[in-house]
Order: structure tokens, then sequence, then C-alpha cells
């Protein structure tokens, strides 16, 4: 008799063995299938037996952007309350708390786990491929997923739980940066919106049963899946996890959202706080995911701020001057143009000195781009390290769904190395010199009187 154990150590050794397989097995092709169910879902499958494992992660446009301004956290709040309990099932299965939840995935050696971010609601399974628990596993998530039953007394509790972290977060630096920081990139534009204390207490569990029936619903889901199975047992996936969802009749598009705008001048935020390290940030609106610049972007960042010790900003910030520990930069993509943003932290005393020589390093890049030597270093790191993207299921599914998400081509994964080898110094330039504005960015200081 094989056992649940038995399954579970096979899969642990096996997964010893693929990551074993190093570089060739990443850089194979990675056929994505792709379909769309009779509901509107739409399907994107990775079959492979490497490991007696399956993923899945099902996406809807229902993130923090969906959020009515003055219900700001609305999505962070559903998606914490899913996993706390489901009303009695459509098939006659009895109610089930969060406790009786988290013992029914572990009887079953597996996980599920729902989460909110800017764009998306995420819902995200993992489970054994054996048919008998697999079976089991996507019928408990098609519970979380189409009976939740957002109980009033738990929220009441998780409500009190938040505004403590809410309380706590205003007590740190970092926290009171960031937050500064994203008011003042993104404006009136959702990305910015702020969760309080205020918000929370206008929301109920009323209010997140009709934003759920709003906006989870089949037509709408991107389901991704990696593993052990085949095309028709995928499909049997895909439709048992929407199965108790609503029908609707028709899907007519979510409400077009404004683009992030563009800032219109520089601002400086200083703001007065008794801490060692001062919390710095720099930036602007970037791009969203799907702009053809992304791959010179991702490199060019690579050489300023995204290559830790042998960026540009590490170099002149902290190497040569010694004024942070850490200094960095990134762009944070999604459906609307996510922020660029230079991060690090110093003395006080030191951080107009630290804005002053970032903002040039920043300057200096966007007017004049990257050396050849430079850019052959980014490329050897980036592509050298483009096979630990993808050497886990958990890494794969990742990936999958981002493309399934952004509506990339198929085969973004089998073309990625080619397209970043394509990219030249003078791309890179001209690209910064789209996204970016040196003359027109957000500072925000936190840190000395």
């Amino acid at each position: 008799m094989i056992t649940l154990k038995k399954l579970a150590l096979r899969a642990v050794f096996a997964g010893t063995a693929v990551l074993g397989l190093g570089l060739g097995t990443a850089q194979a092709a990675l056929p994505i299938q792709h379909w769309t169910l009779a509901n509107g879902a739409k399907i994107y499958l990775v079959a492979t037996n490497a490991l007696p494992i399956v993923d899945v992660q099902v996406d809807f446009d229902a993130g923090s952007r969906r959020d009515p301004a003055p219900q700001a956290g609305l999505a962070s709040v559903i998606s914490a309350m899913v996993e706390k309990g489901v009303r009695a099932g459509k098939n006659g299965e009895p109610a089930l708390d969060q406790n009786a939840l988290g013992e029914a995935w572990a009887d079953l050696g597996a996980s599920f786990d729902v989460s909110a971010g800017t764009d998306r609601m995420s819902y995200s399974l993992r489970t054994l491929s054996d048919p008998a628990l697999l079976g089991k596993a996507v019928t408990l998530a098609s519970r979380e997923i189409g009976e939740p039953s957002f109980p009033d007394d738990v929220w009441l509790r998780e409500r009190e739980r938040i505004n403590a972290s809410i309380k706590e977060s205003n007590t740190k630096p970092a926290t009171i940066a960031g937050r500064a920081f994203a008011q003042a990139v993104y404006g009136v534009h959702p990305y910015g919106q702020e969760v309080t204390e205020e918000t929370l207490a206008r929301i109920d569990t009323a209010a997140m049963r009709q934003r759920y029936q709003q906006l989870i619903v089949p037509c709408r889901a991107k389901l991704s899946i990696v593993g052990a199975v085949t095309r028709a047992e995928a499909e049997s996936v895909a439709t048992t996890l929407l199965s108790r969802l609503p029908a609707t009749d028709s899907c007519a598009p979510l409400p077009a959202i404004a683009p992030v705008a563009a800032l219109a001048a520089s601002k400086d935020e200083r703001i007065p706080f008794d801490s060692a390290q001062a919390h710095v940030f720099i930036g602007q609106p970037g791009y969203p995911r799907k702009d053809p610049d992304h791959f010179a972007l991702t490199l060019g960042n690579y050489v300023l701020g995204g290559g830790g010790f042998v960026s540009r900003l590490t170099n002149e910030v902290r190497e040569k001057r010694g004024l942070t520990y850490s200094i960095y930069s990134g762009f944070a993509p999604g459906l609307d143009a996510g922020a660029f943003r230079v991060g690090f932290q110093t003395r006080p005393d030191q951080a107009e000195e630290a804005v002053k020589m970032s903002r040039e390093v920043l300057a200096k890049f966007v007017a004049e781009g990257p050396t050849e030597s430079e850019l052959k270093a980014a490329k050897d790191n980036l592509i050298g390290g483009f096979p630990l993207l993808l050497d886990s299921n958990h890494k794969l599914i990742g990936n999958v769904a981002n493309i399934a998400w952004h509506d990339l081509p198929l085969d973004y994964l089998d073309t990625w190395t080619t397209r970043m080898n394509a990219v030249t110094a003078a791309d890179i330039k001209a690209a910064f010199a789209r996204k970016l504005q040196p003359q027109r960015m957000v500072t925000v200081v936190v840190g000395g009187k």
C-alpha cells in the first residue's frame, strides 16, 4: 500500500534529483498549453512528471487597485478572510471553521493559500498528484474559492489584529517612508491608497460578500497549472476549482482604471524622526509590465542598482564614499506603471550628501547608459542565473502565472535568453531616457530633526 508518507518521501527525494540536474533541465523547452473553458476561464498548463506534485495558481483582477478609496484594504481583508472558514457546501458538506480547514489540509498533506496584491487576488494550491489525494485537495480548494463564509465574529477579531499591526508599523521609519513615497508617486491612483483604521472601519462582511460576488467569477479566472497531470486532468482540476462560484450570463469588462499620471515636477519631503538611520526613497512612476522596453530596463537597472555590489550606485555611494551599507534601485511593473525606486539607509547627518550623490549617479546613467563592459557583466549574470528561476515547480508556477496574467507570449521563457542577449547599450540608454526624468522625481527622507 502506498501511504501519503511514502508519497511525500518520494517527492522529497525526486526534488533533490531534479535540482541536481542543473542547467540542462531548466534550459529545456517549456511548452505551455493554453486553452479557454466554456465558462470563459483561461488555462495555462506545463505538464511535467519530474515530481509527483501539482501546483495550481488561480488569479482574478481583484487586487487592491480595485478597492473603493473609502474602503482601502478590502482586497487584502477578503484574501485573509477566505481562509477563515467555509459555509455548508452545495453538495451537503458541513461548514468548516479555520481550525477544521487547517486540519483538513494537514490530513491531505497539501497546502492552500490566498493573497491579494495591487493587481490580482491569487489562490495557490499545492498537492501530490496521487489521483485520490489530488481529487480531495481540489474539492476542498473549490470550497474555499466558491463557498467562503466570511464570519462576522472572526472579522471583528481580524480587524483588531490588523489595527494593532497598523499602529505598530506607524512607529517604524521604513513604513512611514514607504507610505509617503507611494502617495507622492501615485497621487490619487489606487496604487497609492493607504489602509488605515478608518478605511477598515468601513469594511464589513456584507461588503466582502458583495465585492467577492462582483469580481471572483469563472469567466475572469486565469488558471496556471504545473505538474504531473495530463491536459484532460488539468481541465478537470480547473473545472472543479471554479465549480462552486456562481455562473454568470455575461462577462462584461471591469471598469477601466486611469493610468498612473507622470509627475509634473519634483517633490521633496523631509519627515523628522528620532532614529539612528534615515530612510531614503527616490523615484517616480515607472512602466507597465507589457511595455516593450522591459528587457532593456531590466538589464539597465542591473547595472544601475539592481546588481548588488557590482552596481554603479553601490560603487559610488557605498564603496567610494561610505555613505550607506546597502543601496538598490528597481522597477515594479504591474498592469499599471509601478514605481521606479532607489532606496537606502544612512546616518541622518549624511542624508543630504547621499541623496545628492544618488541623484547624480542616476542622472548620469540616464544620460549616458551603460558601458559595454557593464552590459556584458549584466548579461552574464542575469542569463547565467536564469535557469535558477525555473528549477522547481514552485518557481515555475510563478513564471507561468505571470505569463498568463500579463498575456505574454507562450514561448516567453524559451525566448527570454535570446531577447535579453539582443539588448544593446543604445537600447538601454534610449529606454531609460523614455521612462525616467531625473529632474522630476520624488525624494522622501525619514529621519533626523
